[in-house]
């Protein structure tokens, strides 16, 4: 490219060698003039102006000459660039005249580049069967479904488009063109078609779905026939020990089944969600109680701190709420050390809709390293391993879909053998509350 560019340079100062040559005649014949009407030492300042006003000409031409150039093969760059993205690039100004439609677009949407450019969109554009997909794309809110991914006035809007004919998974990115004076000049939107990528998701899903449903009925089965067995009054000592590990274990592996289940859902947004008015405090109290008899077969103690008012009324899925509330509590315990404890606190942040809690330990920690994946699916701590080999990790996941689904936001605070904090919100204004299931990516 440098090479490229001083060839470039090379012929912009032949060009403007040409225009000094063509400028020469006239300067000499100004020249003659000057020698022949004014005095000597006149006309020899004169000729020296005229030389110098020559050299700061040519110097000027050659550097704008230079400059178009460069800003023309730059241009070329960016346009080769834009063009062979991956990614659908649909660029427009303020009355929505499309002005840039790349090769991408042009595959995603089976539109021309030609036939596009110079096009002005509106909503009624969508009921052109021609370029419904792409009036769309420019007007989320006419899609069939759309599913915004970023928050109100965020620089980068983020929204995930679903079409059914033909089908398309696409991510869009708008974002403003604003000019120096922070005058809007147009949009952008980069398009990313994620068709192949939701069609193998969705198989991985429905695969775990399947097989999750095949395992629960035996699993369940075996569990109901160990406990039945444990009953038996005339059972061995031996026997009976075998039959409560064997008991134990079935539990243990149902649980990751219907984990895999409950994500399985989530991801298809079929998790469902029963909303009703209940009082947090009270219904803490309730989860922390039930916690109590887990806690001391660990030896952990466990604190709950009340707000003030002691009553705070919200709506929330009971059921759900605490399975994720639970899913945090039960880490804090299985991860702690002994005689450690879990102190939970409840309060209703000033001057905003949303009550806090923080469920804290004085359990392993996390690492560093470790703490951005907390909410991944599958995700478990390589120290955590070492003290529980068994678990799905998928636990954290769900808990953070759940609290999101309500409104809410999560985070974690840890510092590795210190312990450990999750944070998470929920508002005590309903209008808050997602109006319905998204599928909350990791």
């Amino acid at each position: 490219m440098n090479h490229f560019l001083k060839k470039v340079k090379t012929y912009a100062t032949l060009s403007e060698m040409t225009s000094f040559w063509i400028f020469l005649p006239i300067v000499l014949v100004l020249l003659n003039i000057t020698f022949l009407n004014l005095p000597a030492k006149l006309a020899y300042l004169s000729t020296g102006l005229f030389f110098l006003l020559l050299i700061i000409l040519f110097v000027n031409n050659l550097r704008l000459a230079r400059s178009h150039l460069e800003i023309k093969v730059e241009r070329n760059e960016l346009s080769s660039i834009i063009n062979n993205l991956r990614d659908g690039i649909i660029a427009y100004d303020t009355d929505f005249k499309v002005l840039v439609f790349n090769k991408a677009a042009e595959g995603i949407f089976d539109l021309s580049a030609p036939s596009i450019i110079g096009t002005v969109f509106s909503p009624d554009s969508s009921k052109s069967s021609r370029s419904v997909l792409l009036a769309q794309t420019m007007f989320p809110s006419l899609a069939p479904m759309a599913t915004m991914r970023s928050e109100p006035g965020a620089p980068i809007q983020v929204v995930d488009l679903s079409f059914d004919e033909p089908k398309l998974e696409l991510r869009v990115s708008s974002v403003k063109i604003m000019d120096p004076a922070n005058k809007l000049l147009g949009f952008l939107k980069i398009v990313n078609d994620r068709t192949r990528e939701i069609e193998i998701l969705k198989s991985k899903s429905e695969f775990i779905t399947v097989a999750a449903h095949q395992l629960r009925t035996p699993l369940s089965a075996i569990a109901w026939t160990l406990e039945t067995l444990l009953t038996d009054q005339g059972l061995s000592a031996q026997s009976r020990e075998f039959a409560t590990n064997g008991r134990k274990a079935s539990e243990k592996v149902l649980k990751i089944v219907n984990d895999l289940l409950d994500v399985s859902k989530i991801e298809e947004g079929r998790f469902g969600y029963k909303f009703e008015n209940i009082e947090i405090v009270g219904f803490m109290e309730n989860i922390l109680a039930e916690a109590a008899t887990f806690a001391a077969k660990y030896g952990i103690g466990i604190y709950f701190e009340k707000p003030e008012p002691a009553a705070i009324p919200l709506v929330a899925d009971p059921s759900r709420l605490s399975m994720a509330v639970n899913n945090i509590i039960d880490n804090a315990i299985k991860y702690n050390v002994k005689n450690g404890q879990v102190r939970i606190k409840l309060e209703a942040l000033d001057k905003s809709p949303y009550v806090q809690i923080s469920i804290s330990d004085t359990g392993v920690g996390i690492s560093k390293e470790n703490i951005d994946n907390m909410f991944k699916k599958f995700f478990r701590g390589d120290n955590v391993v070492r003290i529980e080999t068994e678990g799905s990790g998928l636990g954290m996941y769900i808990a953070k879909n759940i609290i999101l689904r309500h409104g809410g936001a999560i985070r974690v605070e840890s510092e590795l053998n210190r312990g450990t904090t999750f944070y998470f919100t929920l508002p005590t204004d309903p209008s808050l509350i997602r109006a319905k299931e998204t599928v909350v990516e990791e």
